[in-house]
């Protein structure tokens, strides 16, 4: 009787034992802050590179004549508008939203702080995925098992020659950006499921 009692208890243990096991095959395994970064960068380094709009302000103006970028061309009789054309270092370096090689300064009346004209990059870059926080327990619809996370999307940059990096840092350019990032447990392995 002893010995039926412990293969009972044996039994027992040995079927709560692989249930457990078995349980703990389907969890998902952690995701750290690591892994998170890793795919989101990953999704934006396989996205195609674009070139940076840059918003020039009155100090981006005069930081593009000073670097050759534009000159000059016509100054207009209220003294507040002017007409800066690209030079041959500006065309290699940046184009201008119209598709012009004339950069039309035109605000309603000087000073105005506001005012600012886009320029874009002609050097093609990736977003940057920094600080990304740790990654919570989340519901997504159609998916059994979901993490999310904030981080910041930096514009990027590298590449750019330093006076134009000079213009992209002035007070009217926003170069990073609060995200949030979904996550899922597809197939044995997390994936990013979405950018917001």
């Amino acid at each position: 009787m002893k010995n039926a009692g412990k293969m009972l208890v044996i039994g027992m243990l040995g079927f709560l034992s692989a249930g457990l096991l078995l349980s703990g095959c389907k969890s998902a395994p952690e995701l750290t802050k690591a892994n998170a970064l890793a795919l989101i960068q990953a999704k934006y380094d396989k996205d195609p590179a674009a070139g940076v709009a840059i918003a020039v302000d009155v100090a981006g103006l005069k930081d593009g004549v000073a670097a050759k970028y534009w000159e000059k061309a016509t100054v207009y009789a209220n003294r507040i508008w002017g007409d800066f054309k690209l030079t041959a270092d500006g065309k290699k370096v940046l184009k201008l939203s119209d598709g012009s090689d004339v950069l039309k300064w035109r605000p309603d009346h000087d000073p105005q702080p506001s005012y600012s004209v886009v320029v874009t990059s002609v050097a093609t870059t990736h977003p940057k995925a920094q600080e990304v926080q740790d990654p919570q327990d989340e519901v997504l619809p159609g998916v059994d098992t979901a993490k999310g996370a904030d981080f910041n999307e930096d514009v990027n940059l590298d590449g750019l020659p330093a006076p134009l990096a000079k213009m992209a840092h002035n007070a009217v350019n926003k170069l990073v950006t609060k995200r949030h990032a979904d996550f899922a447990y597809v197939n044995g392995a997390w994936t990013l499921h979405s950018i917001e």
